[in-house]
């Protein structure tokens, strides 16, 4: 676990036995698109990306979130995390992927994988981070694909048992998901999307659910929000501009600060192409919000 570095300031959580900085770093943008397989613009620089992973890792983020679907044509998440750890000498970085969905070679979105398939997708993983065991996989549920998650838990608890998986998480689902999984293997992690604007977490009680449990709880979309994975646009909520401009910090930076505020359990993984928006995420790790400023965040949009 790294110490006395940005990333830090927000303090600690423990992924089973695995202590992480709350602060991390999502994978999903790094490939240059996002999830959805446009390949529009030029693919990422590798040897930019190995440099942008680096100043997160020498900075504290030791928590990085990917996917083998995390992918454009000519660039793997996987892979450039691959490449950039190699190289790393410093702190131990917990890699945390997701299996249940999947992607043609082509980009083309599958239907969520049966629990037979589940050991390929570990495996693919395995193979692509160029290791001999995955720290934390989630089980990334596809809505109505998925309506109880037991069977493909179930698959993913063997491979725990056999040494391919330290531990297991859950994506995507709801209480009673939580509850049916930990009937089969221990849940150290909950991935849902989850914003100031997008709060579906809290009105299902998944967000109180893990907080009761010790689990962590990390959300995914934390900026951007109803954009989901597309590029952040100018900030219209006077609330967060009014606040910002309070605390001289980013729109972005405040959205940040008030997940990390919604409890010790819930994590954050921002991700980004741009040093210098990495070097603003991480800042915000050290953003203290009032009761004043938490209040008019929690009041309904102006």
């Amino acid at each position: 676990m790294a110490t006395d570095a940005p990333a830090a300031a927000a303090g600690t959580w423990k992924l089973g036995d695995l202590e992480v900085n709350r602060l991390g770093y999502g994978a999903m943008r790094l490939t240059g698109n996002g999830m959805m397989g446009n390949s529009d613009g030029a693919p990422i620089d590798r040897a930019h990306a190995v440099r942008l992973l680096h100043t997160a890792f020498e900075h504290g983020v030791d928590h990085v979130d990917t996917a083998s679907f995390y992918f454009s044509p000519l660039r793997s998440a996987n892979e450039l995390i691959n490449r950039a750890l190699t190289a790393w000498r410093g702190h131990e970085v917990v890699v945390v992927t997701k299996v249940g969905p999947g992607r043609g070679p082509s980009g083309e979105w599958r239907t969520m994988a049966r629990p037979d398939e589940l050991r390929g997708q570990v495996e693919e993983n395995l193979r692509q981070l160029g290791r001999d065991h995955l720290d934390v996989v989630n089980l990334r549920r596809n809505g109505p694909d998925c309506d109880s998650v037991a069977e493909h838990f179930g698959a993913l608890a063997e491979l725990r048992d056999a040494g391919l998986i330290r531990h297991l998480g859950l994506s995507n689902v709801k209480p009673e998901h939580v509850r049916e999984a930990r009937e089969i293997a221990p849940v150290v992690c909950v991935q849902n999307s989850f914003g100031l604007d997008w709060r579906n977490a809290e009105r299902t009680g998944v967000l109180g659910l893990c907080a009761e449990l010790g689990i962590a709880f990390v959300p995914f979309f934390a900026i951007a929000g109803l954009n989901r994975e597309a590029a952040a646009t100018a900030e219209q909520d006077r609330r967060v501009a009014a606040v910002a401009a309070e605390l001289d910090a980013t729109a972005a930076q405040v959205r940040l600060a008030w997940t990390l505020h919604r409890g010790p359990h819930v994590l954050a993984i921002p991700g980004t192409g741009s040093l210098a928006h990495l070097a603003e995420n991480l800042a915000a790790a050290s953003l203290r919000l009032t009761d004043a400023h938490l209040a008019l965040l929690d009041a309904p949009p102006a």
